[in-house]
């Protein structure tokens, strides 16, 4: 197995301190309030270690910080969750100390929402060729423009929908409203997962950027590379050029090339994700290794939810390829784009012909969700308890990966320079 170059340095806590009071103290002079934008605890990113220095640097600089989660569709956090992201200590003195507030999103609240602008039809298809030819409205949580400053602090990782995450990901989904959510993430399904993911020129991420540019307040990006827990990179300052240097490390730590194809891989997502719309990563980040006609197995015994939001509708249209809605389109069009989208995108590649569905791997659930209901949803079950991990290891064609959901597998031959 090819592993990228990863002997770079690992940025401790004590350097991620002076990195961050060197670098983003210039933003945050002479500014009084600044909203600060951060994922929830879906992706990898010390929190705990970078509050308090974000609250002391800014006090320091006389600058008053608020925290919004970017939830986009993901449940809110209650309380006690938000501060196990930030530290319970860590949160109690900055309310107490700054009076800093962490806010939820709520992408369903209108009351919440303000639309900024709209991406013209005739626009969206210039920018897409021709794949979408339809308007974009752009409505964001209103919260903004309460602000002098935004600043996004988040990590990059190759992403199913964007190619990587981080940027303007943190504004759409993540603290914006339903349209440009579902309509981005059917974008996404439209060129697939397979062949987006790990991409950094998407027409999804054109898109974002273009709505972006509807925001009013100056934009500040502090975008982090980490490989599995430990830093490796800091990129503080303007949105595209830190965003891009970011992409670039990340491609050297998250992404891993292989010397062949397997006929079987068993994807054991993180303990991070509670459901399938999350942990359905451990598939996207795997689907490029696994050959015509292999299985991806997602072994996941903690697993029992689908989706905590959207499974009403999942259970109605399962899993399918992305060409079993196209050829029906007048039966699903009125389903949530996003989700459609995420049913193409855990089903993987694959092609519907007369009637008839032909994935191009099988997807495979091990875990708490019953058989019953993985038949019901289109998915395979296997139990969990007849998986035997030492069976699969070291294998020719087989492949088990741990900890799975942010790190990339792709067939070396297939390498992007």
């Amino acid at each position: 197995m090819s592993k990228n170059n990863t002997d770079l340095k690992i940025i401790g806590s004590a350097e991620i301190q002076t990195v961050i009071a060197k670098k983003l103290s210039p933003y945050l002079k002479g500014k009084n309030r600044s909203l600060i934008i951060i994922p929830d605890a879906t992706r990898t990113l010390p929190l705990h270690v970078l509050f308090p220095i974000i609250n002391q640097i800014a006090f320091q600089n006389m600058c008053h910080v608020d925290y919004l989660i970017a939830l986009g569709t993901h449940p809110p956090l209650a309380a006690h969750e938000i501060e196990i992201l930030v530290g319970k200590e860590n949160y109690k003195n900055a309310e107490i100390k700054y009076g800093t507030k962490i806010f939820n999103h709520d992408w369903k609240n209108s009351g919440q929402l303000s639309c900024i602008g709209i991406i013209s039809r005739e626009e969206v298809s210039e920018i897409t060729g021709g794949i979408l030819d339809i308007s974009i409205p752009i409505s964001i949580n209103k919260l903004v423009q309460a602000y002098d400053q935004l600043i996004v602090c988040g990590p990059v990782f190759p992403h199913e929908v964007a190619g990587f995450s981080g940027g303007e990901k943190y504004f759409f989904p993540g603290i914006a409203g339903e349209e440009i959510i579902h309509i981005t993430h059917w974008l996404g399904a439209l060129t697939t997962s397979m062949d987006t993911i790990g991409n950094r020129n998407t027409l999804v991420r054109k898109i974002l950027r273009r709505a972006s540019c509807f925001i009013q307040q100056p934009i500040i990006n502090m975008a982090f590379c980490l490989k599995e827990e430990d830093v490796y990179g800091i990129f503080i300052g303007e949105m595209e050029d830190t965003w891009t240097k970011a992409t670039k490390l990340s491609a050297k730590l998250n992404i891993t090339y292989v010397p062949q194809l397997f006929e079987s891989v068993v994807s054991i997502p993180s303990n991070k994700y509670n459901e399938l719309w999350t942990a359905a990563k451990a598939m996207y980040k795997l689907e490029p290794v696994v050959a015509d006609g292999g299985k991806l197995i997602i072994y996941a015994p903690h697993l029992h939810t689908i989706s905590v939001t959207h499974e009403k509708h999942i259970r109605r249209i399962g899993y399918h390829v992305k060409d079993y809605f196209i050829h029906q389109w007048e039966q699903y069009k009125d389903f949530p784009w996003a989700v459609l989208a995420h049913s193409t995108h855990l089903k993987g590649k694959g092609r519907y012909r007369a009637g008839i569905e032909k994935p191009r791997i099988n997807v495979i659930l091990a875990t708490g969700i019953p058989e019953n209901i993985c038949q019901e949803i289109n998915l395979d079950y296997m139990h969990p308890n007849s998986i035997n991990l030492s069976d699969w290891e070291n294998s020719g064609n087989k492949l088990v990966v741990y900890n799975a959901g942010e790190n990339l597998y792709r067939y070396i031959e297939d390498k992007i320079n």
